[in-house]
């Protein structure tokens, strides 16, 4: 069965393109970027007649902007790259691989479906010498590397992964303008977050926008507040125990942080649009229902967690 190649945490971008040299977005030798070790790889590497499927989340215009920026490695290295996706992409990765159809490479954003398939063998190690280079390049010692790391079907561990995106999470954006004409501090503490929230609608303003919505993966913003309020009500080993499994999702600590999202998310008074329109806005939306509504000043200061550093 032909191994799936698996990158976590919106794998693998230096790999693969959909255009020729001419077509790139920027074109090498233009523009203030340094371009030298792409043209020592393009004059090193001849690749022809090779090829690589990438299977991944992006679609519609995250797709275009992807393949924009695999054409790079086609251009260089003259690989034939094939890049898919659909709405359902995980279930779609797990039919494909077992049915022995796989593609080279799979993006993923969820560990834990890295280790499902590590631990079927649906996965090649990437080997001690990418473990090396991932520990000697990103820092901060071999805690990246353990990001990609999983038993394989034997229980041997090794690295599977190669985390190369990273986003910012859990932040909440504020217009400093809105809390300053309203006398309000900034909470430091969850008690005085939520005394904030009760306030502002006691002042007759609606707090958080808070978005969920994204087409076939819709909810899974909500992944975000519910780790961040784990780590907020629990200790750090009981959330390494959620995320490792030893914690099933019924367990009172992963409802109590479910809850603790509710708290915000469930009340009319609290959302923007009511608790109904929570799913049904889009995450990006949200971002824009919290620049409307501060800069038309018709609200009162509103809240949003970020849920990454894009937003």
């Amino acid at each position: 069965m032909k191994a799936t190649l698996l990158a976590s945490a919106a794998a693998l971008a230096v790999l693969a393109g959909m255009a020729s040299a001419q077509d790139l977005k920027f074109p090498v030798g233009e523009g203030a970027f340094n371009w030298a070790s792409y043209t020592a790889y393009d004059e090193a590497t001849n690749l022809d007649g090779q090829s690589l499927t990438i299977f991944g989340p992006w679609r519609g215009e995250d797709q275009v902007l992807v393949e924009s920026m695999l054409a790079y490695f086609s251009a260089a290295s003259g690989v034939s790259v094939s890049y898919s996706s659909s709405e359902g992409y995980e279930q779609q990765l797990i039919i494909d691989a077992e049915a022995g159809s796989p593609p080279d490479v799979a993006v993923l954003p969820q560990p834990g479906l890295i280790g499902d398939l590590a631990a079927k063998g649906f996965v090649v190690p990437l080997g001690e010498e990418t473990a090396t280079w991932l520990a000697e390049n990103y820092g901060a010692g071999p805690s990246w590397a353990a990001l990609g790391t999983y038993a394989g079907p034997d229980g041997t561990k090794a690295l599977y992964a190669l985390p190369y995106k990273a986003d910012v999470k859990s932040l909440v954006w504020y217009s400093p303008d809105n809390f300053a004409d309203a006398g309000y501090a900034v909470p430091t503490t969850m008690e005085e977050l939520k005394a904030l929230t009760d306030q502002i609608v006691a002042d007759g303003g609606t707090p958080w926008c808070i978005g969920l919505g994204s087409g076939g993966a819709t909810g899974w913003p909500a992944t975000d507040w519910v780790e961040e309020m784990m780590l907020r009500t629990q200790a750090p080993e009981v959330y390494d125990a959620w995320v490792s499994n030893e914690l099933p999702f019924n367990s009172p600590e992963v409802v109590g942080a479910m809850e603790e999202f509710g708290y915000f998310a469930k009340n009319d008074a609290y959302v923007a649009g009511g608790a109904a329109a929570v799913a049904a806005t889009d995450f990006r939306g949200a971002r824009r229902q919290l620049l409307y509504r501060a800069l038309n000043g018709d609200c009162i200061p509103v809240w949003r967690v970020c849920n990454r550093s894009a937003d």
